[in-house]
């Protein structure tokens, strides 16, 4: 007789929130009020469409996939980021807008349900944002503030506070400082070793998170670095001609993961009432580049966009020859960022992860 393997309870949890999720849907509720949203490329919407910076992804082909419009938001992804699955996953009805967007400047009832402040280029270091025309971490949470007295003038003090408490913030910050700064920068390089810039960056981080605690958020998740040595334009630029992954960058990854964890248990033990959640990004991608058959993928090394080893932002446009027709087979949609498809399956990792966050 064939013996089936019982479900472990991590899916048996899966299931009744998606299952949760599905009904609050349903009734027009959600399973949170909100969801705030900091950091870099991977999760920016849209803000830097209205900064003087290079770092950008408001025109075609971007956006090429994104629903009903088929046009470019800024996402630095053909369709939909991760955090826009999530916030499906999660039963809201609305992605949070780009807080600099002529919809969230114009319109106080569109901040109701959360907002995004992330910009493609920051990193935990201002000085990184600053070589791009970014806008840092530190000015994103200063953007924070002036969105809760804005939510408070609008919908009451009560409603801002429960919609601050209840909602999840999601941060996405690292790999700008590292393959857009430490990696290229000489004296940077000079200054600290690998494992010296992990250990920079933790004050910074730790600095942030207690940041957004002291302005009321009690539901954090913050993700880890990806392999950085898989990206598509790590390859091309640090690999040496060699064609897989740069171990090197990815080592660099892994040593800053565990710093993040080892910093993130510091923050949870001085704040016992806030739940934090290193989200890893780095096995579910990497498990995606290894073995992209067995989540339906087909091109893991290349990108979608151009030749696929090195565009991103303005070098990933209409004209750029070799790009594909179709990427949903593909991992990666330019150098550094994942596909509409690739981020739908990091998106049900992050909901197995973040359990905790809703519960």
């Amino acid at each position: 007789m064939e013996m089936r393997s019982l479900p472990t309870a991590s899916t048996v949890m899966l299931l009744l929130l998606l299952l949760s999720a599905a009904a609050t849907t349903v009734r027009g509720q959600a399973l949170v009020p909100g969801m705030m949203i900091f950091g870099d490329s991977v999760v920016d919407a849209g803000n830097n469409n209205r900064l003087a910076t290079l770092v950008r992804a408001d025109f075609p082909p971007y956006g090429r996939d994104f629903p009903a419009t088929h046009a470019p938001t800024g996402r630095f992804c053909n369709g939909k980021l991760a955090t826009d699955y999530t916030v499906e996953n999660l039963g809201l009805s609305s992605y949070p807008p780009a807080y600099l967007s002529e919809e969230a400047q114009s319109n106080n009832k569109s901040l109701f349900h959360g907002a995004n402040f992330a910009s493609g280029g920051a990193g935990y270091l201002d000085a990184t944002a600053a070589l791009y025309g970014a806008m840092s971490l530190s000015r994103q949470a200063q953007y924070l503030r002036e969105y809760q007295s804005r939510v408070a003038a609008s919908a009451g003090e009560k409603k801002a506070r429960a919609l601050t408490s209840g909602s999840i913030y999601v941060v996405s910050a690292g790999t700008s400082d590292y393959v857009q700064n430490y990696y290229v920068n000489p004296m940077m390089a000079a200054a600290y070793t690998p494992d010296q810039f992990a250990d920079a960056l933790m004050q910074p981080f730790t600095t942030f998170i207690e940041g957004l605690y002291s302005l009321g958020a009690r539901r954090i998740g913050v993700t880890s670095l990806p392999p950085m040595g898989c990206l598509p334009a790590s390859v091309t630029l640090f690999g040496g001609g060699n064609p897989g992954c740069v171990e090197r960058l990815n080592n660099d990854s892994l040593t800053f993961n565990r710093k993040l964890g080892a910093a993130a248990d510091a923050v949870k033990q001085r704040r016992p009432d806030l739940k934090l959640v290193v989200f890893d990004i780095y096995q579910p991608l990497l498990d995606l580049v290894n073995n992209p058959t067995n989540a339906g993928f087909f091109e893991s090394r290349r990108a979608c966009c151009g030749t696929g080893t090195i565009e991103t932002s303005v070098l990933c446009h209409q004209g750029a020859p070799g790009t594909c027709s179709n990427a949903t087979g593909y991992v990666f949609w330019d150098g550094f960022h994942p596909t509409d498809a690739a981020n739908r399956v990091l998106a049900d990792s992050l909901l197995m992860q973040g359990l905790q966050l809703i519960a």
